[in-house]
């Protein structure tokens, strides 16, 4: 098939990319370039993928109304992976345009190409922010999630609810997947587990907010791949048994749907640290900080119906992948630095 993969320089859009060229597609991928985080690390990932025939790229943004109605007229994709986004709950605090621009406006210009030009599905990613001040453990997709605390998290269940109205007047299947702090080689520096390996390559103390009593659903990002192509391949429909006298958020009459996609294995971020620390082979040093706006105290996905309908649970351990990380980070940046 030929499938559209925005976010493509993105960690996550990348990988996704890569994997779907590998299984034969042939994927066009766009990208703005912005930079939100070093624009060389982007550069640096499309290097990986420019080498496979069955991969064109573009650079766009999927807030340009006109450019994207061009690209879907001329390519006429089957299948639409949207993961272009403008990412990070922080800073969405200090630059909330950014993400009406991006994850609002650009969600839309997505949603106007599928319709127009009969894509069969269009998967995109939401995230498990849109949980907010839900406290009920694990988070499922069956819960109502109307109480976000960020902007970003905000501008994701907007993204779901733009979805559902296209799916319901137009019968576009799409499905929505609640990424759950995905982590890994190449991954966003704005993550945590850049950061404290960042911080312990330079010696410089780590900040530790709410004194490290979080706990997050860390997700390498191998499964978050196999999770987004085994979605991608199962088109959504509307389901027989929702009823509007007893809705439930993650499925409708419409062809739509809802997937978290997270281990399913919370971790305390102390512990987090110990594996950053073994993994590097060095102790961090830290400063302890209060809760930062925006933050959630926990997040704990509730994989049973991605394990049911896509018979794909996420299971690699926070060990094996905090490894592959810091043996990635080690190679990219620090073997750079000494060569230098």
């Amino acid at each position: 098939m030929k499938i559209l993969v925005t976010g493509a320089a993105g960690f996550i859009g990348n990988f996704v990319a890569e994997r779907l060229c590998l299984d034969g597609h042939e994927v066009v991928g766009i990208d703005n370039l912005n930079d939100y985080y070093d624009p060389k690390l982007k550069i640096a990932r499309l290097e990986r993928i420019q080498h496979l025939d069955n991969f064109r790229f573009f650079k766009m943004d999927v807030a340009d109304r006109e450019g994207i109605e061009t690209l879907f007229a001329q390519e006429q994709f089957q299948r639409v992976i949207h993961l272009a986004a403008q990412a990070g709950v922080r800073y969405s605090i200090e630059n909330p345009m950014a993400y009406i621009d991006s994850n609002l406006v650009g969600m839309a210009t997505i949603l106007e190409g599928c319709r127009h030009n009969n894509v069969e599905h269009l998967v995109y990613a939401s995230s498990s922010s849109v949980y907010g001040m839900n406290e009920v453990m694990p988070f499922s997709t069956k819960d109502a999630v109307d109480h976000p605390v960020s902007l970003y998290a905000a501008t994701k269940k907007s993204n779901e609810l733009m979805a559902h109205t296209y799916s319901h007047l137009y019968g576009l299947p799409t499905t929505g997947l609640r990424f759950f702090t995905v982590y890994g080689p190449w991954g966003r520096p704005d993550m945590a587990m850049y950061l404290f390996t960042k911080a312990i390559a330079d010696e410089q103390p780590i900040k530790v907010f709410n004194h490290g009593q979080m706990r997050r659903d860390f997700t390498y990002i191998d499964d978050i791949v196999e999770g987004v192509v085994r979605v991608q391949d199962k088109v959504a429909q509307s389901s027989e048994s929702w009823s509007a006298a007893d809705p439930t958020p993650d499925s409708s009459k419409a062809p739509f749907k809802v997937f978290n996609i997270g281990n399913n294995t919370p971790v305390e971020l102390g512990y987090f640290i110990e594996c950053v620390e073994k993994a590097f082979g060095k102790e961090a040093k830290k400063d302890y900080m209060p809760m930062q706006p925006g933050d959630v105290l926990a997040t704990y996905a509730d994989v049973d119906d991605l394990a049911n309908e896509v018979e794909f649970k996420p299971e690699t351990s926070i060990e094996y992948g905090t490894q592959q990380f810091v043996d990635w980070y080690k190679s990219f940046y620090l073997t750079e630095r000494k060569s230098a």
